[in-house]
């Protein structure tokens, strides 16, 4: 996962209104909006409307019918500055799961929260400073939750894939061209991260990153002039991910599986860099320890998890696959809080866990 940016104390995270008839189903013309979104993050309405064949009104009725349902959402975080990211198992008490479980999920640092499968049952992707301010937060807060039995983290090392490279693959390949002709993704540069001043504008297009400069102008306390000078850089310096995400039940890509590899050293790049391209791919990532690669799959049905396992194994012999684990739930993406159906409902303002935080200073929610 990509780190994420540090902002103030943890705000309320107001839940989200669901409207007189909920989304139950997602048609090719919304599943068309949503991939359109996923390359096209920021485009007009009228250009996204062009290519899947609606108009421009339609298309944003649509949307935010989607948007207010919790069906699908739109968010940015930076793509790197200097945090470390680390995965974190939990194993639990039986009957502290749901405890656990509510205590953080509200935590700024844990920016995704996966029930699973396994002999742990819990699944984070956390964020911090640094690598004493990682340790403290997994062995100190984490470790030291009533009804938390055994912590196991692995640190994250180089990302591969993660969300926002996953396409819902509805829009065929002129539609995808017409959207992206002109367009190249920016590579991040090293040494190239967002600047605090731009915390509050990076906080407001992590609600919603769809906003106009005007509606990120007045959230910020900004100049429109000054809004579109600072996106385009962080733009055209690759400073930002935007990330089009949806309730995948609806998407028919109920399950989430979640493998750890064991890779060998020469050729591990290659292997790894395969693996992140294969259309199921949410997260490659390589990670410290014996099992260095993880790789977080989106699949249709819990039998197709064989069928992938054989197809890695076919392409890449050298790898061997020490555990697989499916997601029971998803409490938590990327700093949204999902509902049991999977939708979004409440947004938490993701954060880097500090340093040198002592007992008595006000817990783990002031992280």
């Amino acid at each position: 996962m990509p780190p994420t940016v540090p902002v103030a104390a943890l705000q309320p995270a107001p839940e989200l209104r669901v409207p007189d008839g909920p989304v139950t189903e997602l048609g090719e013309t919304d599943l068309a909006l949503i991939e359109a979104l996923q390359l096209r993050p920021r485009a007009p309405w009228s250009q996204i409307a062009a290519v899947i064949g609606i108009d421009a009104t339609t298309a944003a009725r649509r949307w935010r019918r989607l948007t207010e349902s919790g069906t699908a959402w739109m968010t940015a975080y930076p793509t790197h500055y200097v945090t470390v990211v680390g995965y974190v198992d939990l194993a639990c008490e039986a009957g502290a799961v749901d405890r656990v479980t509510a205590r953080i999920r509200r935590w700024g640092p844990v920016f995704s929260l996966e029930r699973t499968t396994g002999e742990h049952q819990l699944f984070l992707s956390v964020a911090a400073r640094d690598l004493t301010a990682l340790d403290d937060l997994v062995t100190r807060r984490l470790g030291g939750l009533a009804g938390v039995r055994s912590v196991r983290l692995s640190v994250c090392t180089e990302v591969h894939r993660e969300g926002s490279g996953w396409l819902v693959h509805t829009l065929n390949e002129r539609q995808r061209s017409d959207l992206t002709v002109g367009q190249r993704r920016a590579r991040p540069r090293p040494g190239i991260g967002p600047y605090e001043r731009d915390r509050r504008l990076l906080e407001a297009l992590g609600v919603d990153a769809r906003r106009g400069h005007a509606e990120l102008a007045r959230q910020c306390g900004l100049s429109e002039t000054t809004v579109r000078r600072r996106l385009r850089r962080m733009i055209g310096n690759g400073e930002v991910y935007f990330r089009c995400d949806l309730t995948q039940r609806l998407a028919g890509w109920p399950v989430v599986a979640t493998f750890r590899i064991a890779v060998p050293g020469p050729g591990a790049g290659a292997a790894a860099r395969a693996l992140a391209a294969l259309p199921e791919t949410r997260v490659c990532s390589t990670v410290t320890g014996a099992d260095n690669l993880l790789l977080s799959v989106w699949l249709r049905s819990p039998a197709d998890c064989p069928a992938l396992e054989e197809r890695i194994l076919r392409c890449h012999p050298e790898l061997r696959i020490s555990a697989r684990d499916f997601t029971l739930h998803t409490d938590k993406r990327m700093g949204r809080l999902l509902d049991r159906w999977g939708r979004a409902r409440a947004h938490v303002p993701m954060t880097a866990a500090p340093e040198g935080l002592l007992e008595g200073d006000g817990g783990a929610e002031g992280l």
